[in-house]
């Protein structure tokens, strides 16, 4: 199977939020559409960032520090390692990785025995804990959809949209927690997320239904959706009692050829899913369909022959190792497949801040 053909679009970021950090085009983790404008996360920060259709491309890059909407445990500096975006109800959500992390060998310069210890150390960051919902409305004077702590509902203004995240410490959400005593993740919710550990990487949300894609862990073949919903609670967002004797979430298991899923979004009633390669290699990433989604109201499993494999987004032995990971998609005015890269390769950056993000017809 090969990559289909395709257009590519430029992605335009403003040089001032690149000076601190490391560049956001190298990092891209998520995508999602309002409009006219694409939201967009990368894996080291801990905002959200909007660029506006333009002639070239998307530009005239803002960024939101979600420091402003919800609380951050660990303050802003440091990463949330955002790796889903949705949008629905009025809202736009997010949530992070929930993974742990092992630290990398990178320095040259130590002592072989430094780097080798590096290895075993694992880190436990509380920003990626975060699971939250912040209100986004329509700006009439601006043209662009904006983000706001509190905001009347659109349609019945008496009724008040807040941000509000998933209750949370700092080594755990209610989430991660639940699933401590998962006879399937239990023990891999102390794996680190590049080990086939458990590692948040795609969301979506649909009505009530919010869809959690997890990279790893993959058993025996099959990925894993998990499906929560929530109630506000005094400003916090609580898991509701949904799956089997008064689990706060249920699963669903799908069979991707050994694949974890790096991300979800909803075309009409059907769930496309971005799949690649659990563990810290190269490999090709693909876009699966699964028709009519998840089953409603109970745990479900989904075979190799009942998914749909559309194509393959990106071929990893046909760039240098670790470049061109397709990591976000999301759907066009059209209805074509817009998808953003972490790590481009040469061909697809421009200048010292912009890059291409590649338009597939997926139908």
């Amino acid at each position: 199977m090969a990559i289909p053909n395709h257009e590519k679009i430029l992605l335009q970021f403003n040089e001032e939020f690149n000076r601190t950090k490391s560049k956001i085009r190298s990092e891209l983790s998520s995508i999602e559409r309002t409009g006219n404008n694409i939201w967009l996360a990368f894996d080291e920060g801990s905002g959200v960032h909007r660029l506006s259709k333009t002639e070239e491309g998307y530009g005239k890059h803002v960024r939101f520090a979600l420091k402003d909407y919800i609380d951050l445990p660990a303050g802003e500096e440091e990463e949330i390692d955002i790796e889903g975006l949705a949008y629905a109800n009025n809202y736009l959500w997010v949530v992070g990785s929930h993974s742990l992390k092992r630290d990398k060998p990178d320095d040259m310069e130590d002592s072989i025995s430094k780097r080798i210890r590096c290895l075993a150390r694992i880190k436990n960051d509380p920003n990626r804990y975060t699971l939250a919902r912040i209100p986004i409305a329509y700006n009439e004077e601006s043209g662009d959809y904006e983000l706001y702590k509190m905001h009347p509902h659109p349609d019945t203004p008496e009724i008040v949209l807040s941000a509000a995240k998933l209750k949370a410490k700092e080594q755990y959400s209610q989430l991660s927690e639940e699933l401590r005593y998962d006879r399937h993740l239990c023990k891999f919710m102390e794996l680190t997320g590049k080990d086939n550990g458990f590692d948040i990487e795609g969301l979506a949300v649909k009505g009530n239904r919010i869809f959690i894609g997890l990279r790893g862990p993959v058993l025996r073949g099959y990925a894993i959706v998990l499906e929560v919903a929530v109630r506000e609670k005094k400003g916090k967002l609580k898991l509701q009692k949904i799956g089997k004797d008064g689990a706060k979430y249920r699963k669903h298991f799908v069979h991707l050829q050994g694949m974890g899923i790096r991300e979800l979004t909803f075309a009409d009633d059907d769930l496309l899913i971005l799949a690649g390669p659990t563990m810290d290699c190269d490999g090709a990433i693909s876009l699966y369909r699964m028709k009519g989604g998840p089953a409603d109201k109970q745990e479900s499993i989904t075979y190799l022959h009942e998914i749909e494999q559309l194509f393959h987004v990106s071929l990893g032995h046909e760039t240098p190792y670790g470049h061109d990971k397709a990591e976000g998609v999301t759907l066009t005015k059209d209805h074509k497949l817009l998808v953003v890269y972490d790590a481009p390769s040469d061909e697809r950056v421009v200048g010292e801040t912009d890059a291409y993000a590649d338009v597939f017809d997926y139908s």
